[in-house]
């Protein structure tokens, strides 16, 4: 027979759908496997109710050959197979689905997934092979026929021989290069690896005839002597494990899944098995990991969820299925209901994605909340491996998210060695108490050891200890959590003073207004203020922050913009119930110079008391041991 010519836009498709829309070569193996699995399905609902199918369900199969000598490579199922009339329009013309009309003409298929509905798949071969010879033979017709081509040009259709219904796809591979190893694609380890990662869960065996050796039986166990033969190994798995029923499937079987499919050697902290119908119908399988990968927080990690529509998996990571915050999630979702556009890599963002995203964010969020009241062990286990990536959540977007995550929000505090949450702290607040006090270092040591601590313990109140550069970012964006306020130990008004206490302060502050006014001029710019302090207790100082910026904010802005980083008001405060208070006053009085250096030593202490740098270290020593 003539060669037939493809029609003008259909030899700019396979051309722009060979070089542009798959990104990766090796999905031409998928998209075949996945047409033969559509024609088995076909014949398989034929064969419920026509008695001359003669296969049961177990004799359904798809088979790899693989011929070294000559880089062929032939993928043969025992499905419906294709008439001549059906090669011209399901082959000839690009973009032309059989699976797509069979499933228009039954209607009564809604519950049977045809996978190849858009008709471009079967070209992506021409990714690899120089040319692509189809045989065919329609269940109902003697007659097979044979499809053949070698790409843009055109092709032939010619009758042919076929001993039973069905198809064989015979690919031959270009061949190799110096950028492409196309023979690559015939070795054994490399077809069994692009079946388990794409074909795993077709529903169907994929086989293969693989060779083997074994010990000749009889032969000398010192000097053993080895025959070849042939076995037929099944490549796929087959069923997914999330289409099984929960009751069937041990904790044991979810975790050694997920370490397989995610090559991690740790156990989930948990799973979380969904199935969901209605608008949109899906399955997932979902697990928070044990621990962070090493790139985690980085730019070069990659996160989302592995898609499958009816088992075939069309993308490895689809972020879209994932809000930032919950980027650590692993697993699957798969879907017959997803609009597949030209190519199962070219999904169409439409409202389909969008309900399934929605739909797994509140999923993920009541699992986690969960475990963090039913499982605290485990939920702290997650904590210290993604708490950071929950805490960027909330202050990410403007805020979009803070009130879906502050219920799973975690810090440190003076009531425990562990993390408590914003809930379990409200929930052990004393009667008195309407705020939610927190103090910030880069170290819950350092921040339990803050002078303003001393008061609030001494009154039993609890002390949330902020101690990652976003915590107090969070705060700020929170601003309150159940209608508690949260106060910062260092800077706000604690609300601690009774009013005989504030008037007992402020007379104290204007008896010892000119010392204050003496220290200030002291230090000159290096403070904003100098004011009396009325939560040091014991301590004799302290520098805190005036404004909106802490000092912790400071030291975050000093890390990622060194040259132009903004710096906290720095105010002064002194307790005036320390003995050296007295005597900087009595040294104000008797020795101004020397008082001025007790003033130069008190804001260096303060510096130092807030991690902060001192200005000139030789210095601040010189005066120590000028003082000393």
């Amino acid at each position: 027979m003539a060669k037939k010519k493809f029609k003008a836009e259909s030899k700019r498709l396979l051309d722009l759908m060979v070089n542009s829309i798959y990104t990766h070569k090796e999905i031409f193996l998928r998209e075949i496997i996945s047409n033969a699995s559509d024609a088995i399905d076909k014949l398989s609902y034929i064969a419920l109710t026509d008695n001359n199918v003669g296969l049961d369900k177990d004799d359904f199969k798809i088979e790899i050959k693989v011929d070294k000598k000559h880089g062929i490579i032939t993928v043969s199922d025992n499905g419906i197979g294709m008439s001549a009339d059906e090669m011209e329009n399901n082959l000839g013309t690009i973009a032309s689905s059989g699976s797509f009309r069979f499933k228009q003409e039954h209607t009564d298929l809604d519950d049977v997934d045809i996978i190849g509905q858009f008709g471009v798949g079967f070209y992506s071969a021409f990714m690899v092979a120089d040319t692509i010879t189809v045989v065919s033979r329609k269940y109902g017709e003697e007659a097979a026929h044979i499809w053949q081509s070698s790409g843009a040009d055109g092709y032939t259709i010619d009758e042919c021989e076929r001993e039973a219904p069905g198809t064989d796809v015979i690919m031959k591979l270009k061949a190799d290069t110096e950028d492409e190893k196309y023979s690559d694609y015939m070795d054994l380890y490399t077809i069994r690896g692009l079946v388990a990662k794409y074909s795993d869960y077709i529903r169907y065996p994929i086989v293969m005839d693989v060779e083997k050796n074994r010990k000749v039986e009889g032969s000398d166990d010192e000097n053993p002597e080895y025959e070849t033969y042939i076995d037929t190994e099944t490549l796929n798995s087959m069923i997914p494990i999330w289409q099984r029923p929960k009751n069937e499937v041990t904790d044991d079987e979810y975790n050694a899944f997920y370490q397989d499919k995610f090559y991690d050697y740790t156990q989930p902290v948990t799973h979380l098995s969904v199935s969901v119908e209605g608008a949109v119908t899906y399955k997932a399988l979902l697990f928070i990991p044990g621990k962070a990968p090493y790139d985690f927080y980085t730019k070069d990690y990659e996160s989302g969820l592995q898609l499958y529509s009816s088992g075939v998996m069309i993308m490895e990571n689809c972020s879209d299925l994932l809000s930032d915050h919950f980027r650590f999630v692993k697993g699957v979702v798969d879907s017959q209901d997803l609009s597949l556009n030209i190519s199962r890599e070219m999904l169409q963002h439409d409202r389909q994605l969008k309900v399934i995203a929605n739909n797994l964010e509140k999923k993920i969020k009541t699992e986690l909340k969960k475990l963090m009241d039913n499982e605290p062990e485990k939920y702290e286990q997650f904590w210290n491996a993604f708490g950071l990536q929950i805490k960027y959540g909330v202050v990410s977007e403007y805020g979009k998210n803070k009130d879906a995550l502050a219920d799973l929000l975690m810090f440190s505090s003076s009531a425990s060695d562990k993390h408590t949450s914003l809930e379990q702290y409200v929930s052990r607040m004393k009667e008195e108490q309407t705020s939610i006090y927190y103090a910030s270092a880069d170290s819950v040591a350092k921040a339990a050891r803050l002078p303003q601590t001393e008061k609030l313990l001494e009154k039993g109140f609890e002390i949330l200890y902020l101690t990652d550069e976003v915590d107090e970012f969070v705060i700020q964006m929170l601003m309150d959590y159940k209608e508690h306020d949260f106060k910062n130990i260092s800077t706000d008004d604690l609300g601690l003073d009774t009013e005989e206490e504030k008037l007992e302060a402020e007379k104290k502050s204007e008896e010892n207004k000119e010392l204050l006014e003496f220290v200030k001029e002291a230090l000159g710019d290096k403070v904003k203020s100098v004011r009396l302090s009325d939560k040091l207790g014991s301590h004799p100082v302290c520098l805190v922050a005036d404004g909106y910026l802490s000092f912790e904010m400071e030291k975050y802005f000093a890390q990622i913009q060194p040259d132009n980083a903004p710096k906290a008001d720095r105010v002064l405060e002194l307790n005036a119930d320390h003995a050296i208070f007295g005597k900087l006053k009595a040294a104000m009085e008797s020795d101004p110079d020397k008082a001025g250096k007790y003033a130069e030593l008190l804001y260096c202490q303060g510096l130092l008391i807030a991690d902060l740098p001192l200005e000139d270290p030789t210095a601040y020593t010189d005066l120590v041991c000028d003082l000393l």
